[in-house]
C-alpha cells in the first residue's frame, strides 16, 4: 500500500484491537550507535574497523538464522544511530548477546536495550 492519508487505511474496530492486543508477546529492541572508534563507510574507513564490522555483520546473520534476532535494520544516515534490531529474548539475555559483539568489544559500537512488546508473526514485507 502507498500511503497518502489515513482515509485509505482499513477500519479497525475496538473488538479487533482488543483481540490483537491480547496476543502481544515481549521482545527486546536494541538501538546500536556509533562508538568512539566508529568510522563511516567509505574509502577512508580504517581496515581494522571494516574487518570488525564485517565480523559483526556475520554474527548478526548467525543471530538471525538462530531466530534470536529476526529483525535487523542497519542505519546509515549519519545520525549516530547505526542499527535497530528486535530480539526474541529478554533484555538480560540481549545485554549478554550484545556485550559479546565484536564491534561493541572494539569500541566501534555502543547500544541501548529496551524491553518492548509486539505481535507474534509480524514481519517485514517481502
Amino acid at each position: 500500500m502507498r500511503y497518502r492519508d489515513d482515509s485509505e487505511l482499513p477500519e479497525v474496530t475496538d473488538e479487533e484491537l482488543e483481540q490483537s492486543l491480547s496476543g502481544v508477546k515481549p521482545y527486546t529492541v536494541v538501538i546500536l550507535k556509533a562508538g568512539a572508534k566508529f568510522s563511516p563507510p567509505g574509502p577512508d574507513r580504517d581496515a581494522r574497523v571494516a574487518g570488525t564490522i564485517w565480523a559483526h555483520g556475520k554474527r548478526n546473520a548467525a543471530l538471525r538464522a538462530a531466530g534470536l534476532m529476526p529483525i535487523v535494520c542497519p542505519v546509515a544516515d549519519g545520525s549516530g544511530v547505526t542499527g535497530v534490531s528486535i530480539f526474541d529474548a529478554s533484555p538480560e539475555v540481549v545485554d549478554l548477546i550484545m556485550s559479546n559483539d565484536p564491534g561493541v568489544q572494539a569500541g566501534i559500537f555502543t547500544y541501548d536495550v529496551h524491553p518492548t512488546r509486539s505481535f507474534p508473526g509480524s514481519q517485514l514485507p517481502g
